[in-house]
């Protein structure tokens, strides 16, 4: 009581209605987001969503940090959400387009390994805070430094040589001048030792884009004709499956899953979540170290199987096997450590590689706002169909829509591992 007086708003009296707008309100202005990428990311590029992105976090987290009441702190949750979805559509597309091939899905890998680095040192900070008079602003309050230093990291970045080419060719400059920016970028992001090269390099990307035919300006029906409507099929099946294989409702249950096993940390939900962020924080930098070995479609139906696996025995758990606490505590572990083998870093991986460079954008910010959306619906329809059916059978629900999300993956899922973007639309799509 005393440390939400003194911090200005006793919370106490909050509704299930307001606290979900609190949680959630982050996730609603994420959707706003990916809608807002569709129209504004080919127009700004890569580099500036990103700073927008960062500008966004640094208005959201100053808001909500310093709300006076609860419809300011809402605001504030949402603003932040909009850079979530800016951030979430642009940083894999850049890093795909900037890449060298033979590295890209280590590096766009690296992207959700810090992201759960980023979750892990938030969950470590809720719990050094969370006893503070008013801990809660400081809490948001973290996000402000960090903010700055995203933001000034993508204003020294250059803008993607892809990018500036798909401009130079659809007339929207010089093309020399386009073009010799390019060249520079492609230095810049690659070193001095790239040198002589990158002409030759720019050059080529010029023609693999000028065969795909990306000389006019995409139009909204084009997303959903030819290779496009196949990238849309692939990478907005993969982020679809990523949410509705139960990933939101399986964390919702590791702290009664872990209580029931005599783990005394389950009393406390922040340590854990640090727990778990630990494991997801492992298995992804497993993921980053093999993706661009084994491949694409290795990882994702190797952690996939182990998914089903999971999922159909905590089904088992929570039907006949209440007094095997362990089994449950094995099958949640299995969960997190192949879900971040495999749909963690690999869905965001295959969206940046698969569409058109004329279409990514717009493409990616779709598959994006699939994701966010299924990820509310989940979120949203878990209470319920727990209370309908029972967890047994919702995980049993699960279990075969994970099935399900294994065949599509072995029969429409192409492996992309050592070939460039243009080949990868020119051979594959």
């Amino acid at each position: 009581w005393q440390s939400s007086t003194l911090s200005g708003i006793t919370w106490y009296n909050l509704s299930s209605v307001e606290i979900g707008l609190i949680v959630s309100g982050s996730l609603y202005g994420a959707l706003i987001g990916s809608v807002l990428a569709f129209t504004v990311a080919d127009f700004l590029g890569r580099r500036r969503e990103l700073m927008l992105s960062a500008l966004l976090y640094l208005v959201g987290a100053l808001v909500t940090a310093l709300a006076p009441d609860f419809p300011v702190m809402v605001i504030g949750r949402f603003i932040f959400g909009i850079g979530i979805g800016l951030a979430m559509h642009a940083a894999p597309m850049y890093i795909a387009e900037t890449a060298p091939t033979q590295i890209r899905g280590r590096l766009i890998s690296l992207k959700e390994f810090f992201i759960v680095l980023g979750m892990l040192l938030g969950y470590t900070v809720g719990c050094l805070e969370i006893d503070l008079v008013g801990g809660w602003r400081y809490m948001y309050g973290t996000s402000v430094p960090l903010s700055v230093i995203m933001g000034i990291g993508v204003w020294w970045l250059p803008p993607s040589p892809r990018w500036l080419l798909l401009c130079a060719i659809q007339g929207k400059g010089n093309m020399q001048d386009l073009k010799e920016r390019a060249i520079s970028c492609l230095c810049r992001l690659r070193g001095q030792a790239i040198g002589n090269s990158a002409p030759e390099q720019v050059d080529e990307i010029l023609v693999e884009l000028s065969y795909n035919d990306q000389e006019k300006e995409s139009s909204l029906m084009e997303i959903f004709q030819g290779k496009c409507l196949k990238a849309l099929i692939i990478g907005a099946g993969l982020v679809l499956f990523q949410q509705i294989t139960g990933q939101p409702s399986v964390l919702y249950y590791a702290a009664t899953i872990l209580k029931s096993a005599g783990f005394s940390a389950a009393s406390d939900a922040t340590r854990v979540s640090i727990l778990l962020g630990l494991l997801k924080l492992i298995m992804t930098g497993i993921a980053v170290l093999v993706v661009d070995k084994l491949g694409r479609r290795p990882l994702l139906l190797g952690g996939v199987s182990g998914i089903v696996i999971s999922l159909f025995l905590l089904a088992a758990y929570y039907t006949f096997l209440n007094n095997a606490p362990f089994v449950a505590v094995v099958a949640l572990l299995l969960y997190v450590g192949c879900y971040q083998l495999s749909f963690g870093p690999i869905g965001w991986l295959m969206i940046s590689e698969i569409f058109p460079l004329r279409l990514r954008g717009r493409g990616l910010s779709i598959a994006v706002l699939v994701n966010f959306a299924s990820n509310a619906l989940v979120t949203f329809a878990f209470s319920p169909l727990e209370s309908l059916i029972g967890a047994g059978m919702l995980f049993v629900v699960f279990g075969v829509i994970s099935v399900l999300s294994l065949l599509f993956i072995f029969f429409i899922v192409p492996e992309t591992k050592g070939l460039s973007l243009e080949e990868i639309e020119a051979k594959i799509l």
